[in-house]
């Protein structure tokens, strides 16, 4: 289940982004907080990036993570399990994968994120208007705005603020959840 990022995807969508905003590599890399180099790297197809890199840039050049990570869809689309591209948390056991993205007219994305009992996965603030909706699938997690998460158990369901920093806790192995970012 764990394959690599969608390099070449990734590649093109930062380049296309940054030369919309009409900025440097450099300048991006100062404005999302991540070393010059890896960014080169990430729009030479060569980089391995993580959640919190993309997420960066992603706020920085105010797009939908989706934008930075998914190719062009067709009409009819499965994401099987075993071709799910993840990506992986510098600093926790936390793992994403991008499921559905935001249609042309709407905003929103549908992630399948999995995580493992440890470090939690801690998210800076999102571009403003963010709202984030979790379905617990499996397992038991500690999730949603620092200093007011919730323990959630399979089935339950939260939604708070994106646009503020938050995290995400696996408190028992194996746990899954649908995470939907909506964005306005």
């Amino acid at each position: 289940m764990n394959r690599t990022p969608p390099l070449a995807t990734i590649a093109a969508a930062i380049r296309r982004e940054r030369t919309r905003l009409g900025i440097s590599s450099a300048e991006l890399a100062r404005r999302a907080g991540i070393a010059k180099s890896t960014l080169s790297q990430l729009e030479a197809g060569t980089g391995n990036p993580s959640v919190e890199t993309l997420w960066a840039i992603a706020v920085v050049v105010e797009v939908p993570f989706s934008a930075l990570v998914e190719p062009q869809a067709a009409p009819v689309r499965v994401v099987r399990a075993a071709d799910r591209p993840a990506l992986r948390s510098e600093d926790s056991p936390f793992t994403s994968a991008l499921l559905s993205a935001c249609p042309p007219g709407a905003r929103r994305d549908v992630h399948l994120v999995t995580c493992e009992p440890g470090e939690p996965r801690v998210a800076h603030a999102h571009s403003p208007g963010t709202a984030e909706h979790m379905i617990v699938g499996q397992g038991r997690w500690l999730a949603g705005p620092e200093g007011a998460e919730v323990e959630l158990d399979p089935g339950d369901y939260i939604t708070f603020p994106g646009d503020r920093p938050h995290a995400y806790r696996a408190l028992t192995p194996g746990a899954t959840a649908v995470l939907v970012m909506e964005y306005r």
